[in-house]
């Protein structure tokens, strides 16, 4: 019996994740080799599992284009098959994912991110509920390493706490799960960064857009996303504001 494409995508997610953890499992010492190791083992699982169960659909990865010509619009895999490579290479680290999406006119259909370290995987087919608490003081993802000043500034202004984490479908699931309250980013990302967790947040019921509040467009010719927003919808109007108010090219 052929699984429907919300089936397959939260089947291929976990396998992939499965194979990454026994890689970290089976790892020497040297933290660019196993991030190698890793990106390329589960760009080849999630690929020659696609070829096999999707044979009619191209598939665009952080690691190329493989199978039929990817037509604009049609049916496309998007996928990452490790986000967050530096922290899968750091002992301890649950906060890289792998990402797959299934992109067709321009909007994420179905979709499913894995947190293999946390033993969770997210997917469209059943998206999780979004808490019904109110916020008493938002809390913003941000970058461990550099979290960007524009997301400092909009935090002061809106009264908000910032929370670092790593990867970007770290982040984004972190919102999904209820952990944090929002995430923005300006710095410019590709489509394998956001499109499973966008494609997740969008069927739980969470604003997703740019930074400008217009729709986010997935499988366009070129693959850079300059920015998005995503955030429960309660925060969408505030943060949509203040973001409104910078100056052009500060965000």
């Amino acid at each position: 019996m052929s699984v429907d494409d919300h089936e397959l995508a939260a089947g291929l997610a976990q396998r992939a994740g499965e194979r990454l953890l026994e890689l970290r499992e089976e790892s020497t010492s040297d933290p660019k080799a196993l991030g190698d190791a890793g990106d390329a083992a589960a760009h080849r699982l999630l690929v020659e599992a696609l070829a096999q169960e999707r044979p009619d659909d191209p598939v665009l990865s952080e690691h190329g284009v493989s199978g039929p010509e990817r037509v604009a619009g049609r049916r496309v895999w998007i996928v990452d098959p490790l986000d967050g490579t530096r922290e899968f290479t750091e002992p301890g680290r649950s906060d890289w994912a792998v990402h797959v999406a299934l992109a067709e006119r321009h909007e994420v259909i179905a979709s499913a991110v894995a947190l293999p370290a946390q033993g969770v995987v997210l997917g469209t087919g059943e998206p999780p509920k979004q808490p019904t608490h109110g916020i008493a003081r938002p809390r913003i993802a941000v970058s461990r390493s550099r979290p960007p000043e524009f997301v400092t500034e909009i935090a002061e202004q809106i009264g908000a706490e910032l929370v670092p984490m790593g990867s970007a479908g770290a982040k984004i699931t972190a919102v999904v799960l209820g952990e944090v309250d929002a995430y923005l980013h300006g710095g410019g990302q590709y489509e394998w960064d956001s499109a499973a967790p966008v494609g997740i947040a969008r069927a739980a019921g969470l604003h997703t857009s740019r930074l400008d509040g217009s729709e986010l467009v997935y499988d366009r010719p070129d693959p850079w996303l300059p920015d998005l927003l995503v955030c429960r919808r309660e925060l969408a109007v505030d943060l949509l504001a203040a973001l409104s108010d910078r100056p052009e090219g500060s965000r």
